[in-house]
């Protein structure tokens, strides 16, 4: 994409010109050799122990104050900020001047890499710092970047627009650094789940993006077409099929960090591409999966934390086990004062319009229901609370209740009035499997994009018989929001999705 270059991004480019004619490359070939980073050097200066004289770092330039045959830079690495003090004689210590007169002084600009080696010292200020006796450029930075000015502890001219800094992370990673603490901890929270699962033996494992059926979940799927073989393909929307295909195959405990798909709408807790951790466990039911996802849970908030109690906006959530435990027809009757658990579908179609829930014609009593839930209900639930036994319509996937008619073994534990998880003692009757999928096929032909597809060979791998199972999915972005503060889940996101520049564009606020 082309753009006329403005006044800034021209004197970048004559002096990256300028560079050339003295012989400099500004963007070498060769290695920069680095042994430490910012906060080694903050950290251990005052150990009397280390030996700082030949230190070597590199970074980006990210303020610029020349004071005659003296300029101070601050540069950022990874780990964060630290002053370099670059003197002429220093860096010139023969007659000719140039290199400082010329480079250091004027060719130079915030936003370029630069590598430097010297000696730690504390100035006169006790800022620790950086005496600079070489200087390398590294890579010419050609744009400019937002200058985010910070004095007394206030920010000025901060780079805050939601569109511009979700379509440039790029630049929102370096000027914002409390961007970079959200996505560690992202980090951290995906490494403290996979230790957890580990440690108890789960294994591993990765299934297909590209799927002939989008099976695994209600919702609509993103289609493609496969030139070779000549057949459709859909982009996964779950891998939950696949994962109980390797618990038939022998495996008793299975996960999977999952990249899903789902052509559906965007909002503050939608992106049309997410991460859901899936997991199944062979032996096991919903009571022994609420207890599981209960100890998982305090183990991150701890991890991230310090402590089961996690801020998050004016509130403070709870991970401490145990979480409330509530039927969905108990949520609603106490919320709406409707008890629809012996409705059929006509009567729920009148609560709805009571309720002033938008329906169509092809929603069944399940995806009835579900809206009473979702949009009554499911709000009033800010702490950790597992919602479970819902009816066998909504859940087709699921295995009936041991003891109650209707309903199914089945949980979604909400936080902050929005599901983070949805699990199942899975469904291994492959007579009662091929039956509602074909209650599924009803439902497409009224008109539900979402309803499922049946997928003949998972009956057929249930044929050969599969175990008990409890299995979950979590959702991985959601879970993050909760445990950074974070209200929107594109600031979860390294690079939400967007329209292209030219076309209007579609982004979350805060509101």
């Amino acid at each position: 994409m082309s753009h006329e270059l403005n006044d800034q991004e021209l004197v970048r480019r004559e002096k990256l010109q300028k560079l050339n004619e003295l012989g400099i490359d500004a963007y070498p070939a060769a290695a920069f050799e680095v042994n430490c980073n910012s906060a080694q050097i903050l950290a251990e200066y005052n150990d009397v122990e280390k030996n700082f004289q030949s230190v070597s770092i590199a970074g980006r330039i990210m303020s610029i104050n020349s004071k005659g045959k003296v300029t101070f830079f601050k540069i950022q690495d990874e780990k964060g900020k630290i002053q370099l003090f670059v003197s002429i004689d220093n860096v010139c210590p023969d007659e000719d001047k140039t290199f400082y007169t010329s480079v250091v002084t004027h060719l130079l600009d915030i936003g370029d890499f630069i590598g430097v080696k010297g000696e730690v010292f504390v100035t006169k200020t006790g800022e620790t710092s950086i005496r600079v006796k070489e200087v390398t450029v590294l890579s010419k930075a050609l744009r400019p970047l937002p200058v985010v000015k910070v004095k007394d502890g206030e920010t000025f001219d901060a780079f805050s627009d939601v569109e511009l800094r979700s379509r440039q992370r790029y630049v929102d990673l370096v000027v914002n650094p409390h961007v970079r603490e959200t996505f560690l901890k992202r980090t951290k929270l995906i490494q403290t789940i996979r230790d957890f699962l580990n440690q108890h033996g789960a294994i591993e494992v990765d299934t297909p993006v590209l799927q002939s059926i989008p099976g695994g979940a209600a919702a609509r799927p993103f289609v493609t077409h496969h030139n070779a073989l000549d057949i459709p393909l859909y982009l996964r929307i779950a891998n939950e099929l696949y994962l109980k295909r390797l618990i038939v195959g022998g495996f008793d405990f299975v996960y999977e960090f999952s990249r899903n798909f789902r052509n559906e709408g965007m909002d503050r807790t939608h992106n049309p591409e997410f991460t859901v951790l899936e997991f199944y466990v062979a032996y096991k039911d919903y009571f022994w999966m609420m207890d599981y996802t209960e100890k998982m849970m305090e183990k991150i908030a701890i991890a991230l934390h310090g402590t089961t109690d996690v801020p998050l906006g004016d509130k403070i959530i709870s991970f401490k086990a145990p979480f409330k435990r509530v039927a969905i027809y108990d949520a609603i009757k106490e919320i709406t004062g409707f008890d629809v658990s012996e409705m059929n579908e006509e009567q729920l179609l009148d609560v709805c319009k009571q309720l002033h829930i938008e329906t169509n014609k092809s929603m069944g009593k399940g995806k009835l229901i579900d809206e009473i839930f979702g949009g009554k209900c499911e709000g009033n639930f800010v702490q950790p609370t597992f919602i479970i036994d819902y009816p066998v319509e909504l859940s087709p996937l699921t295995k009936k209740h041991r003891s109650k008619a209707g309903l199914v073994e089945r949980f979604e534990l909400f936080i902050n009035g929005k599901e983070i998880a949805n699990a199942y003692s899975e469904l291994n009757d492959p007579l009662d499997q091929r039956a509602r999928f074909e209650e599924q096929t009803k439902l497409q032909e009224r008109g539900d994009d979402e309803a499922m597809f049946i997928d003949h060979d998972f009956l057929r791998a249930l044929e050969y018989g599969m175990p008990p199972t409890s299995g979950i999915g979590i959702g991985i972005d959601r879970l993050v929001m909760m445990l950074t503060n974070q209200s929107t889940i594109q600031e979860v996101l390294l690079f939400p999705q967007m329209r292209p520049e030219n076309q209007e564009c579609f982004f979350w606020t805060n509101s």
